[in-house]
């Protein structure tokens, strides 16, 4: 089974969709078949796996047993298809497999090579075809696991030595530590990697066991047992799951289990606090004993969902469990039982980008089920905060393609401000809370992709400024040349959109929230200083503007430095080394740092005015985007006139459309997903995603 982790946008139905009320097309707890109802295979399977993309597809693996051999289907929203255009893509036999994608879309498959064979197959699907991988392992295996790094490296487990992990690089598959990592006679494998730079695999031996090590570990590099101790004792039945782990948006791990026969095969969860496994919930929970086939989901923002179904009871059908974190007890979600008869070789995943839990299992062939989860997006009126410094308020905004909700606060500097950095998922808790850390740009640069923690790298563009930046998402390394190294005290950080972009004009990203927000200036942060009497990165958090240490990413290597112990927080002033910013350390805050533009840090917006669209405001507008999804012409209807209509793709490349008379002209564009941003001339933006056919 393959864990990943997806924060992407909401997917858009047919029809006109009025922005004003949110419509769930499914009832929330209410299980619904994918597709058509009933199995989507040919015949019996077993050992299914569930990969979902970041466009919300459907990706399920399983042994065919119509056709002896794997087979991988896809939902693209409306129906199934063979991945491949055929059923049975491997050799032979593949009972054991594993199911991954990379962060552009390309597909791994792993299986045992069947008998006569031995080893292990993995296949790439590159969007055409199936492209077999020379072998990571020879020896007969049958428990495996596969993940993808960051930066697109698939990484494969193999239960071959006790234990092996091997990563591809430049087609040749290398060693990631010794082997042996279990000690024993591993099963019920499972991998995941964190943006965090480490790779963990969990598997049963002599107790369910988690290990770790870095993604770039040589071939002696050891692993080291997370905690120094098992997470729990498990029983082993067969190939059917007993265990499994899924990383959350912190690299928190949480392990899934069966407990032994003394403890009647219950669920146990736990997670890794960081130095202890500790329980997640009551211990072994279930609505009947004796519980195998489990599988366990977090979503971003930290829900846990956990399936299970009963050995020799309840027909066998299958139970998904969900966390509640105020009486810290699991409770059954959405039913006593998915299924209505035995259920095997469950794989449950958090779909993002249409906010829904999906659900594999085989009976009597694959089905695939999912129910929509509530909309964990808070209540919003847009308005400012209070006059009093420390008020708060929110706002409402389209970032990395999706709609977020950020608090806002008076500043002891009268100023209106984001409380949170851009990218992150909380105000700051602490000087050192890893969810409020968020991205890190480089100056002069916009919400392409680049700005993300784990984004890849790559070298500094042929045209050195912004007009060279088109396409390119990725981190730019280099001293010499550095990213936009010129330094020119003329270039400025402070265009509205793409279609602002010269020379010496870059997006200001903070100009997304809306009218009257930006980027701060050097001023901005001097006066910001003086007003909340900050002097170290310490009271830059107790500050009412709550800043943590997020540390910054080297313009040389890539890598982290002072996380958790810094702060550094760009202006959108020049300054003759690259650009100014804010440097808050262990003593010290000072907003007159100038530091080189290839270096990534923090971005905190201001506003500049304090007029705010008022809670009746928003709630009168009636607006319809129709049809959606679109083959060309995209109508819109409105009781608001219209002042300007933006359409950007899904990495914030504007393109161009025609609008007139309250239609969009969508045709020259590529099939795929855009940003729909109209601005209303009562000064309200509104964003929305479109499908084009």
């Amino acid at each position: 089974m393959f864990k990943n982790l997806q924060t992407k946008a909401k997917h858009i139905g047919a029809g006109i969709v009025i922005l004003s009320v949110a419509v769930s097309s499914l009832n929330a707890q209410q299980w619904v078949d994918v597709g058509s109802a009933g199995s989507i295979s040919a015949g019996a399977s077993s050992f299914n796996n569930l990969a979902i993309d970041a466009l919300g597809n459907y990706y399920v693996s399983y042994y065919d047993v119509s056709a002896q051999k794997g087979s991988v289907q896809k939902f693209n929203g409306t129906s199934w298809s063979y991945v491949g255009g055929t059923a049975g893509i491997t050799t032979a036999t593949a009972t054991y497999n594993s199911l991954s994608l990379d962060t552009t879309g390309n597909l791994y498959y792993t299986n045992q090579w069947g008998y006569p064979n031995s080893g292990m197959e993995v296949r790439k699907f590159n969007g055409t075809s199936w492209n077999l991988l020379s072998l990571p392992f020879t020896d007969t295996t049958n428990y495996q696991a596969s993940a993808v790094a960051p930066n697109n490296v698939p990484f494969v487990y193999a239960s071959v030595g006790s234990g092996t992990v091997k990563r591809l690089v430049n087609n040749v598959w290398e060693q990631v530590g010794p082997s042996n990592i279990a000690g024993g006679n591993p099963t019920h494998a499972e991998m995941v990697i964190g943006s965090n730079g480490k790779v963990y695999v969990c598997h049963v031996a002599s107790g369910v066991k988690v290990y770790e090590n870095n993604l770039t570990a040589s071939a002696t590099d050891p692993w080291t047992l997370v905690g120094g101790a098992s997470v729990g004792s498990a029983f082993t039945e067969g190939a059917n799951a007993t265990s499994d782990i899924a990383i959350g948006a912190n690299n928190t791990l949480y392990v899934v289990y069966s407990s032994t026969s003394d403890n009647n095969r219950k669920l146990n969860v736990k997670k890794f606090d960081g130095t202890n496994w500790v329980q997640v919930g009551n211990a072994n929970f279930g609505i009947s004993n004796d519980l195998y086939n489990v599988s366990i989901a977090v979503t971003p923002s930290g829900k846990l969902y956990t399936v299970a179904s009963g050995w020799s009871v309840n027909s066998g059908k299958n139970t998904v469990y969900e966390y509640n974190s105020t009486t810290n007890t699991w409770e059954t979600f959405g039913g006593d039982f998915v299924s209505d008869g035995t259920a095997t070789y469950n794989d449950l995943q958090y779909d993002a980008f249409n906010n829904t839990l999906v659900l594999t299992y085989s009976q009597s062939g694959v089905k695939v089920k999912k129910t929509q989860l509530p909309s964990t997006t808070p209540a919003c009126s847009n308005v400012d905060p209070g006059t009093n410094p420390g008020d708060t308020s929110c706002v409402t905004f389209t970032y990395k393609g999706q709609q977020v909700t950020y608090t806002t606060v008076r500043g002891a500097d009268g100023k209106v401000w984001l409380q949170q950095n851009l990218g992150s998922s909380q105000v700051a808790t602490s000087m050192a809370d890893a969810d409020s850390y968020g991205d890190l740009f480089q100056w002069g640069r916009w919400d392409d992709g680049h700005q993300n923690r784990n984004s890849a790298t790559t070298t500094v563009p042929s045209t050195n400024n912004p007009t060279g930046l088109v396409g390119i998402t990725s981190f730019i390394l280099g001293n010499s040349p550095a990213w936009w190294s010129t330094n020119a005290l003329s270039d400025l950080w402070n265009g509205t959109n793409i279609s602002a972009i010269t020379s010496t004009v870059s997006v200001d990203p903070c100009k997304a929230i809306g009218q009257g927000w930006k980027l701060p200036s050097q001023a901005d942060w001097v006066a910001a200083v003086g007003a909340e009497g900050m002097s170290s990165a310490a009271n830059a958090y107790t500050s009412k503007l709550k800043l943590p240490a997020a540390g910054y990413r080297s313009q040389s290597s890539g890598g982290f430095t002072y996380v958790g112990e810094r702060g550094y927080y760009w202006s959108g002033d020049v300054a003759n080394t690259g650009g100014k910013y804010l440097y808050n350390s262990t003593s010290l805050a000072n907003p007159n740092s100038g530091g080189p533009r290839a270096q990534g840090q923090s971005v905190r917006c201001i506003k500049e005015t304090t007029t705010g669209l008022g809670t009746s405001d928003v709630k009168k507008v009636s607006l319809g985007v129709y049809p959606n999804p679109t083959n060309g012409i995209l109508n819109i209807k409105t009781d608001s006139d219209i002042e300007k209509v933006n359409v950007t793709n899904i990495v914030g490349q504007r393109m161009d459309v025609q609008f007139s008379n309250n239609q969009i002209i969508m045709q020259s564009l590529q099939k795929g997903v855009y940003i729909v941003e109209l601005l209303l001339k009562n000064g309200q933006k509104i964003s929305k995603k479109v499908i084009k056919n």
